[in-house]
């Protein structure tokens, strides 16, 4: 198989992944609002005890991230760190759910885990269309 093929499939499930991110951390940013995000979860964060700052902390994290994550993976940059800093996201998404509902429903974080779990096992030399493949190959910046 030729080897540009792996490199589109790289390109198509990080572009994918990283709009998917972008547009949930969009929403709770510019369409929905913070404030309304902690509020929609506050009322049941008290009823189980969960401090009020930890709400509004994950709120910020969480939509700061995607949001940003987002991006950075749209256009290859810091792929590693940015897929870290989403499985928190993802983590942190799952712990809170669950302690709200024991049982809730999966089917908008289990894609995004898949995704996130594909690009994490994605060979390094696939990653051929990207911001950081680019500054490293031309600039030789062997940190990207």
């Amino acid at each position: 198989m030729n080897d540009y093929l792996f490199n589109i499939f790289e390109l198509l499930v990080r572009i994918f992944t990283g709009v998917i991110f972008l547009f949930q951390g969009y929403d709770k940013l510019f369409v929905v609002k913070l404030n309304q995000v902690v509020d929609t979860f506050d009322d049941e964060a008290e009823k189980k005890h969960i401090p009020k700052t930890l709400v509004v902390l994950s709120t910020y994290y969480s939509s700061l991230v995607e949001f940003f994550g987002g991006i950075f993976l749209m256009i290859g940059l810091f792929k590693p760190i940015v897929l870290t800093l989403l499985s928190l996201d993802l983590i942190m998404v799952a712990i809170a759910f669950s302690s709200l509902e024991a049982m809730w429903d999966m089917k908008h974080v289990f894609p995004r885990l898949v995704l996130v779990s594909a690009l994490m096992i994605i060979p390094p030399h696939w990653e051929f269309f990207s911001l950081s493949n680019l500054l490293h190959y031309q600039f030789n910046w062997p940190w990207l």
